[in-house]
């Protein structure tokens, strides 16, 4: 038996010129960002190289296959293989003098990120969150780096300090841009925020005008901030999929990534040195992006965190499971109807955009995790359930479909609580200390975490408290 053939490039894959550099190398942007570029007219031409967050892991094992990776599309019927090769290179995340120099490169056109909603580090009123103490310490090291004496700072082998979240990476590789001269470059948000350009402005600009006014001044001059909206479930990859392609495409994948068959993305904002035609493989470009930001964010990305806690409250585990049970459908319709009242009813095709998601949600061969979906929920409510509920109690309605998701949410937490369970959250620190107080008070803290002007609002705190009592009374 011959052995199993390794993902490798060949004369019939050769890498394309990086001019993309990708920070937050995960799943979705190898099902998303990288099939769009792949799958452009001119995507030959353009390469990504792409950096991993927390961990290595994800660069070790594409780096051993040449950056190639298998795609699984899976839709009702079946599934569709197809080898992606657009990222070219895959990097630590830690290792900022490759990210320096690969940003520093005149052939570098733009920048992306997928690095989560909390990796932003921004304060509930959108600012940069100058207390977070990550923050802080990118500040000083920025600041050593930028010092006149900078070169003081290195280590006996002449490493310098690197800053360590991606906010700090990125302008510690911006700095390298300026003083190179390569000029004009876009720095593309593709993460689930609302208005994520100016969140990634808030973030990267905010940072280096703490850290060298000088570099500020020349980010806001030379680098534009693009706005998306993004759209594809992307579960996590499991051994299974890992044999499936061993199986179908005769070859071993370390790195699978498993998708749904639909796609959509939404830009807004100027790439000044240039940027593949992702609009030939179905990117749509838009003046205003703020409606499509909000149709995604409060109608797929509300229900999935809807589910994601009364559905695991109510014994669920994935998204099709919460979906096919009745009394979450019904709080699903009842916050989708707060949500499109909210939303301008012409342009965005609510009511087609409805039914493909519950088409998506109910592909039960999707394996979507609400514990997943559960993840870093502090600053995930802030954009999903927010605006909606602080919007329906301005027009004088309860805004009850919102209030429920903060309560389920306030009612996992809890629970999480009490049974000792880890909180997977950014904020959980704060999470903690809040659930520490009495019954009550702990709600309101909770609340003022995702929005102090909510928190403050007796009617919406009530609100609350008896939807989170009734998930407890359920439990």
């Amino acid at each position: 038996m011959s052995a199993t053939k390794h993902l490798s490039r060949t004369s019939d894959t050769p890498p394309a010129p990086v001019r993309i550099v990708h920070l937050g190398l995960g799943a979705f942007h190898r099902a998303h960002q990288a099939w769009y570029t792949q799958h452009a007219s001119d995507g030959a031409q353009w390469g990504i190289a792409a950096f991993t967050g927390r961990r290595p892991d994800a660069a070790t094992a594409l780096s051993a296959q040449d950056g190639l990776f298998t795609l699984i599309e899976r839709g009702g019927n079946g599934d569709k293989f197809e080898l992606m090769t657009s990222i070219v290179e895959a990097h630590d995340g830690a290792d900022v003098d490759a990210l320096s120099k690969l940003v520093a490169a005149p052939t570098t056109a733009l920048v992306t990120l997928t690095i989560t909603e909390a990796a932003y580090n921004l304060a509930a009123d959108g600012t940069l969150d100058l207390a977070n103490p990550a923050v802080q310490s990118d500040i000083d090291i920025l600041r050593a780096l930028t010092a006149a004496d900078a070169t003081a700072a290195a280590d006996d082998a002449g490493h310098a300090p690197a800053a360590v979240t991606a906010a700090g990476r990125l302008v510690q590789a911006l700095a390298a841009r300026r003083s190179s001269g390569a000029g004009l470059i876009a720095v593309v948000s593709c993460d689930n925020l609302a208005h994520n350009a100016t969140a990634a402005r808030a973030a990267i600009g905010g940072l280096a005008d703490v850290v060298d006014p000088g570099l500020g001044a020349w980010i806001a001059e030379n680098v534009s901030f693009v706005g998306t909206s993004i759209d594809r479930i992307t579960p996590r990859t499991t051994d299974a999929e890992i044999a499936l392609v061993e199986t179908e495409c005769g070859y071993a994948d370390s790195s699978p990534v498993v998708t749904e068959p639909f796609s959509d993305w939404v830009l807004s904002g100027e790439f000044p040195a240039g940027r593949p035609d992702w609009a030939s493989a179905g990117a749509v470009f838009v003046d205003e992006i703020e409606h499509f930001e909000n149709r995604k964010l409060w109608l797929l990305n509300g229900s999935h965190s809807l589910m994601a806690y009364a559905g695991q409250l109510r014994g669920h585990k994935t998204v099709a499971e919460a979906l096919a049970d009745p009394v979450c459908a019904v709080w699903i319709t009842e916050f989708w109807d707060e949500a499109q009242a909210n939303l301008p009813a012409e342009g965005l095709n609510i009511p087609a955009y409805r039914v493909a998601l519950l088409e998506r949600f109910g592909n039960a061969r999707i394996a979507h995790h609400l514990a997943q979906i559960a993840m870093d929920g502090s600053s995930k409510l802030r954009m999903r359930a927010v605006p909606v509920l602080k919007a329906e109690l301005a027009a004088g309605h309860s805004g009850a479909g919102a209030a429920r998701m903060i309560a389920a949410w306030v009612a996992f937490l809890r629970r999480a609580h009490h049974t000792g369970a880890p909180i997977a959250d950014s904020a959980s620190a704060e999470l903690e200390a809040a659930l520490n107080l009495d019954s009550g008070a702990d709600l309101v803290a909770l609340m003022a975490i995702l929005d102090v002007q909510l928190a403050q609002d007796a009617a919406a705190v009530a609100a609350v408290a008896a939807l989170a009592e009734g998930f407890a009374a359920q439990a």
